[in-house]
Parts: C-alpha cells; structure tokens; sequence
C-alpha cells in the first residue's frame, strides 16, 4: 500500500472527465477461469443498462452482495478478463486483513437513485 499521497491534479481534468453511477448488483457468479477467486457481477445502472464487470470481492458471501448498490465506474474502456468482458469498474477498498486485491465494496449511506453520479 502507498504511504504518500499522489501528486495534485486539476479536478476538471481528472475526476470530472469520470462517469461514476450507482448501481445495483442483481446477480453474481464465481468465475471459472481466473487464476484467483474472482467474481463476475451484474449490476443495474437504471436509465444506463445492465453492465458486466469482474472483481474480487470474494471475501462477502455472494448472497451477502445481490441487492446492494455499488458505485462503478462506466467510461473506461471495456477489458477483457478470462472470458468475460467487463464493461466497468466497480470501486472498492482492501478487505481488512485481506491478500492484496481482495476487496469490499463502497456503498452509499442513504437510498438514491440507480444511476445517479457520484460528485
């Protein structure tokens, strides 16, 4: 993990020039082809669709996780990981205690809308 903050960026640059939404995981599956545990989540950004993206969140139950809203981020280009391509990111921090990668997801505080932005 870092100890030091990053260099300063220009906001509108940067964090502007990102899509972040919230979503909703309406279902997961462990992925069969990667060399980590790993899950392949579907979630559903309202008015911007249904999007695929792989992620190692596989400290929580996936029972623990269907029906939670998630933050993903859907401007970046889609990546292909074993034979699933994700189509965004979906933001997490370390799991505590965790091996490097595994991660819990970030979620809001009070309900909102499915797919609203993240400012």
């Amino acid at each position: 993990m870092a100890d030091k903050i990053k260099p300063l960026v220009n906001k509108e640059d940067t964090f502007d020039k990102l899509d972040i939404r919230l979503g909703k995981i309406i279902s997961i599956t462990l992925s069969s082809d990667s060399p980590k545990p790993t899950y392949i989540i579907k979630a559903d950004f309202g008015k911007f669709g249904i999007k695929t993206s792989v992620g190692r969140f596989t400290q929580h139950p996936i029972e623990e996780l269907v029906g939670k809203p998630i933050l993903g981020v859907l401007n970046f280009e889609a990546r292909q990981i074993g034979s699933v391509t994700s189509e965004f990111l979906c933001l997490g921090v370390q799991f505590p205690k965790a091996e490097s990668g595994e991660a819990t997801i970030i979620t809001p505080f009070a309900n909102a809308k499915m797919g609203g932005k993240l400012f």
